[in-house]
């Protein structure tokens, strides 16, 4: 198996919709090691992170972090250490067009 280390997914969601931000390929695992979340503006925001088995609909059991507030101009890092296997996904809904969102960790295939 080789590990490759790198950015796994970055996005800036259009606001108030769950987004793709990763998807496991097939034959392959991830180890999520850190979430950055940067608000890009004056004023506060929320966001919320899920994380799918398999894909699954989304539902309460998921989320990581829901509706939490990111003060202006600010970023946070969630080093969080999630482990997922083939076809999982990560999510994120912003409040606001303002929010971007890396997801960083290793890649295993």
């Amino acid at each position: 198996m080789a590990n490759e280390y790198k950015i796994l997914g970055q996005s800036n969601p259009a606001a108030t919709t769950l987004t793709d931000v990763l998807t496991v390929g097939a034959d392959t695992q991830v180890i999520v090691s850190t979430i950055t979340v940067a608000n890009l503006e004056g004023s506060a925001n929320t966001y919320r992170i899920a994380v799918r088995d398999g894909g699954a609909s989304i539902d309460n059991a998921h989320y990581v972090a829901y509706d939490t507030t990111i003060p202006a101009n600010d970023t946070v890092a969630l080093t969080l250490g999630i482990t997922l296997g083939a076809t999982d996904v990560i999510s994120v809904y912003a409040s606001d067009t303002n929010l971007a969102f890396n997801i960083y960790g290793v890649e295993i295939t």
